[in-house]
């Protein structure tokens, strides 16, 4: 069906749609203009088409960093992210993903941002695009292709300047996303900074989630700094390290938590580790994707005709660098149908859960 027909030619989706108030459009340069309205002097300001490496003519609708955020929800490493490991391998229906986890951190970051009047749309493409340049299998695959790369795999560096590259994002997204980790740089943003915090926020909360409903562990073992300010489950924990962000934030000036939420977040973070990252299933998995992802890499490194044409050709200047840029865009799934497929492993070798099927 073509839509109903409305008053001066207009088709509507539904018969009596609501109507407008006519007014003209809101657009990119109406928006910027309110950012010196109600933004904090410290915020972000949308400039034009942003700072790119390839300059861009502005959009007519959107800021840059509105266009920033579009182009990684829709990228198709965003979309891959749904099939890459957040702490279990093949999760269960309920249980994270890498895609699920940047969505938590999306949230998280959007409320801390909006109420210290920071840029939403940068915070919000920084949050959705932290986690792209993550390999199959968590944070292993990071040791996995460590060797292969100077200086080693960071999947914040990575992000940045390999998996984004094509998106020509700005400068503020693309450093918001090369240090979110805490080992990086301090980012050169405060929605960069707030990016660092929701993301640590919002693992240690849901991974511990995850743990309880698998019964890895019980909530009644969290350390006592956690449960008595912050709560035993997800949510009053987010809203408890949220609240505190807010409040710490806006009386010092910087972006952070205060001393007493500080040592609750560092003390669920070391009981994630110990109880749940670092259990001896996690580290027999972790050991099967190392050994599977390093063994991917050696084989299209030496077979690079086997890549698909963008790898190929980037493997004419640099095989190894193109091997670990195709292996690490896989998913969880094809990289072990890859390596049944390719290396000829049978499925005892692979990572636990992988349905061959």
């Amino acid at each position: 069906m073509s839509g109903h027909e409305a008053p001066e030619g207009v088709r509507t989706a539904h018969l009596g749609a609501p109507t407008l108030d006519a007014a003209s459009p809101f657009g990119r340069q109406d928006r910027e203009a309110l950012e010196g309205e109600v933004l904090s002097p410290s915020a972000t300001r949308s400039r034009g088409a942003g700072d790119r490496a390839k300059p861009e003519e502005p959009d007519e609708w959107r800021t840059c960093f509105e266009r920033d955020r579009d182009r990684i929800l829709h990228s198709a490493a965003f979309r891959r992210l749904a099939g890459k490991t957040q702490v279990f391998v093949f999760p269960a229906d309920h249980q994270r993903t890498r895609l699920t986890h940047a969505l938590e951190v999306a949230q998280v970051a959007t409320a801390i941002a909006r109420a210290l009047r920071l840029n939403l749309a940068l915070t919000e493409a920084v949050a959705l695009g932290h986690d792209c340049g993550h390999g199959p299998g968590g944070h292993a695959s990071e040791d996995a292709f460590g060797p292969f790369v100077e200086g080693g795999f960071d999947h914040a560096v990575w992000g940045a300047d390999v998996t984004a590259r094509p998106l020509n994002l700005c400068r503020e997204t693309l450093d918001g996303i090369r240090n979110h980790s805490w080992s990086r740089p301090a980012p050169g943003t405060p929605e960069g900074e707030v990016v660092a915090l929701a993301d640590r926020i919002a693992y240690t909360a849901h991974d511990l989630e995850d743990a309880v409903h698998a019964g890895i562990v019980d909530p009644g073992q969290l350390p006592a700094s956690v449960a008595e300010r912050c709560g035993t489950t997800r949510a009053r924990q987010l809203r408890a390290f949220i609240s505190d962000v807010v409040t710490t934030s806006a009386g010092h000036g910087l972006v952070g938590l205060s001393a007493p939420f500080a040592e609750a977040l560092a003390d669920l973070r070391r009981f994630d580790y110990e109880r749940v990252y670092l259990r001896p299933a996690s580290l027999e998995q972790s050991r099967r994707v190392i050994e599977m992802l390093r063994a991917l890499v050696d084989h299209y490194r030496s077979h690079p005709g086997e890549m698909p044409a963008e790898h190929g050709l980037a493997a004419a200047e640099d095989p190894q660098l193109a091997a670990v840029a195709y292996v690490a865009g896989m998913t969880d799934r094809f990289a072990c149908v890859q390596a049944v497929a390719r290396l000829g492993w049978t499925t005892d070798r692979l990572p636990r859960g992988f349905d061959a099927g």
